[in-house]
């Protein structure tokens, strides 16, 4: 994959870096039996009172229903590599042999004509779904459960990988993007490989406009307020606002969030760095 530089014609271009996209399947469209309304909250809740600041406007999207779990046994065939508006990662779309469809977290390298499986004795080839007990050792692995027949919920964002570190009794030792090693029951599944789309990082949007387009709007710094809005606004000239704190005036910047009495904290070996 390739990052692309454009001449600056317009100013919003000028600074503009986007990915190539070179991964995604021409004329590929959304598959209609997975596709959902999603409405526009604009930060409101269902009292309509604003319980998220900077949300609102931008481009109407629908949602894709895609198959973290991975439980249907058999064999499928990619049909598409598509663009999922809602997640950083590609989508795959995949046809079983009764002709169900499904969307998937595509990993990098995985391409149209391919086959992926799930269950056990897969062998552990990109895009197949395995349960940790059978998953070799320094395998790179995403879209990991936390719960048998949970579904994935770790490692499903764009670029990332989880490495699989070893096996301790009934428990598999994954080591996380953030740096955190911590036990998994070998029960649970993870799908072989990194997730598609590595260069997300790297792109610069290059106008507000585009944040406007995501629903994201115009962010006010808390140290140009004044202080009846803010714990940091106020002050004679350019004040620092002093120690960074929240809107409520909680501090931020390394203020330890985490519950000391949450049961997973004895599975995890050694924490994130930093």
């Amino acid at each position: 994959m390739a990052l692309k530089k454009f001449n600056p014609i317009t100013p919003g271009q000028r600074y503009r870096i986007a990915v190539s996209r070179e991964e995604l399947t021409k004329g590929a469209k959304p598959e209609k039996s997975l596709l959902m309304t999603i409405g526009s909250t604009g930060g409101r809740n269902s009292d309509g009172r604003r319980t998220m600041r900077y949300r609102g406007g931008g481009h109407k999207r629908r949602y894709r229903i895609v198959d973290f779990r991975r439980d249907k046994t058999g064999e499928a065939t990619v049909q598409s590599i598509q663009y999922d508006p809602n997640r950083s990662a590609y989508l795959a779309l995949i046809t079983f042999a009764d002709g169900e469809k499904s969307y998937i977290i595509a990993p990098e390298g995985l391409e149209v004509g391919q086959t992926v499986q799930s269950g056990r004795g897969v062998a552990p080839e990109t895009g197949n779904c395995m349960y940790l007990a059978e998953i070799p050792l320094g395998a790179v692995i995403h879209n990991i459960e936390m719960h048998p027949g949970q579904g994935g919920v770790l490692v499903r964002s764009a670029g990332n990988s989880a490495l699989m570190m070893g096996k301790e009794d009934r428990y598999a030792v994954v080591k996380l993007p953030s740096g955190e090693t911590r036990r998994i029951l070998m029960t649970c599944r993870a799908t072989i490989g990194s997730v598609s789309n590595p260069d997300h990082s790297l792109e610069v949007m290059g106008k507000a406009g585009r944040m406007r387009w995501k629903g994201w709007r115009p962010r006010n710094r808390p140290v140009a307020m004044n202080p009846v809005d803010h714990p940091m606004g106020g002050g004679e000239g350019r004040a620092s606002g002093g120690h960074p704190r929240s809107r409520k005036g909680l501090k931020a910047k390394g203020a330890k969030t985490r519950n000391r009495t949450k049961a997973s904290n004895a599975l995890i070996i050694s924490r994130k760095k930093g």
